[in-house]
């Protein structure tokens, strides 16, 4: 593993190569052999967050001969950023005979934005890439899913993770006890960038010591669980929920499907709709917290009958 002169964990150990890289070995197979041909189709990435997506895009652009500019949507999402800086960069003469462009968090383009990559992937094909990493394919249109070739990135084992984390801590050269990694790990798993901050927060004088009661209550989404299954208040998820600085509320909708049996085992029928509601109008709104809470209102008035 290299280190590198980073003092976040997360940066400091992410991946330099594929052999580095862990998980998704069938992937890795494939970007094998783009790093040998030195070339690389558009690309989209998709995927839970933490799991490494951005890691593998930067792999993919370190370790070819190529110029590449990186720019996270969830900032520059609008169609003047396409058209301006996207394009400037794209029909602009570059030091190598390829450039890539790695679009994070493509999913928060807009769908004007989006029309204008679409047109800009096609105009500059000859030379220049896009790699376009989302957590939620399906919020790319189809135009631009159509000139990618799509990979799911899939999360890695918890074995896997626990052994990557473990090295981290012993060039680190702390002290740490198993069973407390297998704790964080189970608090946050898939994201591996969020166990690894987890760690590197709770490691005292080069001693792993563990908050477990740290953890269950930065784990937000436990949290919301225990709230309405045990008669939690709505001021105290509001401020849960404000705490976190939640931008995107799409995982929560699936978790209260996935755990409706946790805190509405009797009310189901009416729940379902209830959170289908929400989440077809969180495409529309313009707040999604006051959208993701007028929610919680209702389960509150549905589980409590």
């Amino acid at each position: 593993m290299i280190k590198k002169d980073h003092y976040l964990w997360c940066e400091k150990y992410r991946p330099q190569n594929l052999d580095q890289y862990i998980g998704n070995q069938h992937l890795k197979d494939k970007v094998e052999r783009y790093l040998q041909s030195e070339d690389i189709p558009h690309l989209l990435l998709y995927g839970k967050a933490g799991t490494g997506k951005t890691t593998l895009a930067k792999i993919l652009v370190e370790n070819i001969k190529c110029d590449f500019l990186y720019i996270n949507a969830s900032d520059e999402n609008k169609v003047d950023d396409v058209r301006v800086k996207i394009k400037n960069f794209a029909s602009s003469v570059g030091f190598n005979p390829l450039k890539v462009l790695i679009l994070d968090e493509a999913d928060y383009l807009t769908p004007n934005a989006q029309a204008a990559l679409r047109n800009l992937m096609e105009t500059f094909s000859r030379h220049t890439r896009f790699i376009l990493t989302c957590n939620y394919a399906e919020r790319i249109i189809d135009p631009i899913q159509s000139r990618c070739q799509l990979y799911k990135i899939v999360p890695p084992s918890k074995k896997e993770v626990a052994f990557h984390l473990k090295r981290v801590l012993e060039l680190e050269n702390v002290d740490f006890n198993l069973d407390d990694i297998a704790i964080i790990i189970n608090s946050s798993y898939p994201d591996i960038r969020q166990i690894i901050n987890s760690t590197q927060r709770q490691v005292i004088n080069k001693k792993l010591v563990l908050d477990v009661s740290s953890i269950i209550h930065n784990n937000y989404k436990l949290k919301l669980l225990d709230l309405l299954s045990n008669n939690g208040s709505f001021v105290d998820i509001r401020q849960l929920i404000a705490d976190n600085f939640i931008n995107d509320y799409t995982e929560f909708y699936k978790l209260l499907y996935d755990e409706i049996d946790v805190f509405a085992k009797n009310k189901i029928l009416d729940v379902i709709p209830a959170i289908a509601e929400a989440q077809y109008r969180d495409q529309f709104v313009v707040d999604k917290e006051i959208n993701f809470m007028a929610l919680i209102t209702n389960l509150l008035k549905i589980i409590r009958k």
